[in-house]
């Protein structure tokens, strides 16, 4: 057994498929997790500094610190439930979030992330918001899925570059919709005709 698969099963959570079924790399996996466990506890303390900001009369201020205060909650609760064992269902709430597709995840953490930032753009929210924005990203990024091999890319485009049958013109994604199409020119405005 290799040293990441004595840490994948270190890190499995309870009856979780030892088997992946989808093919996102594994350190991408817990680069989303890490970046969503640390990420949540820096926003909510950053969160609570930005709620002291009532002290100086920033109501905004206290209203975006409590958003982040929660949505970075929120991220901790389905990315790490062991953190908040406290709190009843949050283990329910982390595996119903980790059966929805990533992109799922990806939106929702990058649309908890904007309202703080708009509502009081300091540091400490763009930093923190920041944190739970770019979990968003990561997720979004294991969404979209591995990059293809170098072999078969290369077959793409040599298939690409190969006459379509019939034709003598390549079949590409870059050729005209229309066999026929001409350049568009410019011909300048039309003359003002006094007769008509």
């Amino acid at each position: 057994m290799s040293f990441s698969e004595k840490i994948a099963t270190l890190m499995a959570r309870p009856g979780q498929d030892p088997v992946s079924k989808d093919d996102v790399p594994w350190w991408m996996k817990y680069l989303g997790r890490g970046v969503g466990t640390v990420g949540s506890f820096i926003a909510i303390l950053l969160g609570v500094w930005n709620c002291v900001a009532i002290l100086v009369g920033s109501a905004t201020a206290l209203i975006a610190g409590m958003w982040q205060i929660l949505a970075a909650f929120g991220v901790l609760c389905c990315e790490a439930p062991c953190c908040c064992m406290f709190v009843d269902h949050v283990q329910r709430l982390s595996e119903w979030v980790d059966k929805r597709p990533y992109w799922n995840r990806a939106l929702g953490y990058v649309i908890i992330s904007i309202p703080p930032i708009i509502l009081s753009p300091g540091l400490a929210t763009i930093f923190g918001s920041g944190l739970i924005f770019t979990t968003g990203v990561i997720y979004g990024m294991m969404a979209l899925g591995r990059k293809a091999s170098a072999e078969e890319m290369r077959q793409t485009a040599a298939a690409d570059a190969v006459p379509a049958p019939g034709t003598n013109r390549p079949n590409s994604l870059h050729s005209n919709l229309v066999a026929n199409a001409q350049p568009i020119s410019f011909t300048g405005p039309p003359l003002y005709d006094s007769n008509v």
